[in-house]
């Protein structure tokens, strides 16, 4: 989906008749861009709201290593929306579907699709993020590189550059929430 179609894709899903897990649940991946299955499985324990940070285990990543996401105003209220969906356990999903489990990735598509008149994909946020960073924020490409959690540079440079640029991060995920929640452009 191109970067300028997100703010209203996300109003469709917003203002269609899925359930409210899903809808945040599609929110929050396109506000944080990640992986669906990784905000699917999404835990409160994973959680801090007080640092406004996310800490997804190794186990969850495709590249086997801790990732940490940066949550912006938009994404914490996601978040505090779907307390009222949760037993607040530290092991309870954050988006719970049917009886308490995981949300299955085809029900996110489904919605999203269903909400737009479209054949997007969830994980076409990423790459709607991707290419907005590149165009619009003014971010280096590390710093965009590392929030989708891809590995940056050959391992020699990886020894020496250990930093996952959290900070730098932070500023560019406020950056685009301010992006797609903003007005709805019109055409």
């Amino acid at each position: 989906m191109p970067y300028a179609d997100v703010p209203a894709a996300l109003a469709a899903v917003e203002a269609s008749g899925a359930g409210p897990a899903v809808k945040a649940a599609i929110r929050f991946t396109a506000l944080t861009a990640v992986r669906s299955g990784e905000a699917r499985g999404a835990t409160w324990g994973e959680v801090d709201l007080a640092v406004r940070e996310w800490r997804v285990p190794a186990s969850r990543m495709k590249a086997g290593a801790e990732h940490r996401v940066p949550l912006s105003d938009a994404a914490v209220a996601v978040l505090e929306g779907m307390k009222a969906h949760s037993d607040g356990a530290v092991d309870s999903l954050i988006f719970p579907g049917v009886g308490g489990r995981r949300l299955n990735g085809d029900t996110l598509i489904k919605a999203l699709r269903r909400a737009t008149r479209t054949d997007a994909d969830v994980h076409g946020f990423r790459s709607s993020f991707r290419t907005w960073a590149a165009e619009r924020s003014g971010a280096t490409r590390d710093v965009a590189e590392l929030a989708l959690a891809h590995v940056v540079g050959g391992a020699v440079e990886r020894s020496y550059a250990r930093s996952d640029l959290f900070d730098q991060r932070r500023g560019l995920m406020d950056q685009w929430a301010a992006f797609v929640t903003g007005p709805v452009p019109t055409r």
